[in-house]
């Protein structure tokens, strides 16, 4: 359910309010602190992912026995596969690493709407878990609500 132009104008109003009064509690809710560890998380993964396949190219190129070769090479993998890993679950959520945009072109909570982003033009989708039969009713309430 959308909220009304005056609804919205509520909230930004007390969105600047909290940010005026107590900036630090504003601060933690936006999650600035969540952005920055989930970079440093993703730089760090893309760092570990660059050292694997640094040891998966010098098990290839130094002369060693196959044995230790083979280690080396394994070893290079795991690390590149945990580095990747790390980076790509820090970037999950786009969310997560960018603040939300508003149409008046500052950044806000996201609270609105349950803080999801909706395309223009598309109608929010249900939760995946919700059965058939009450995705099908609920969108055959809203065409019969809009008169189609």
């Amino acid at each position: 359910m959308e909220l009304s132009e005056e609804e919205l104008r509520m909230l930004e109003q007390m969105e600047r309010a909290l940010v005026e009064e107590d900036p630090k509690f504003a601060s933690t809710l936006r999650g600035t602190s969540f952005q920055r560890t989930a970079r440093r998380r993703m730089i760090l993964g893309g760092v570990v992912l660059v050292a694997g396949i640094g040891l998966l190219i010098a098990a290839v190129l130094l002369e060693l026995t196959a044995v230790i070769q083979t280690i080396v090479g394994v070893l290079g993998f795991v690390v590149m596969l945990g580095g990747a890993i790390l980076a790509l679950t820090s970037a999950r959520s786009p969310s997560a690493v960018t603040p939300k945009v508003r149409a008046s072109g500052r950044t806000g909570f996201g609270v609105v709407d349950g803080g999801r982003q909706h395309r223009p033009g598309r109608v929010g989708r249900q939760r995946s878990g919700t059965p058939f039969m009450e995705r099908m009713e609920e969108r055959w309430r809203r065409r019969r609500e809009r008169g189609f």
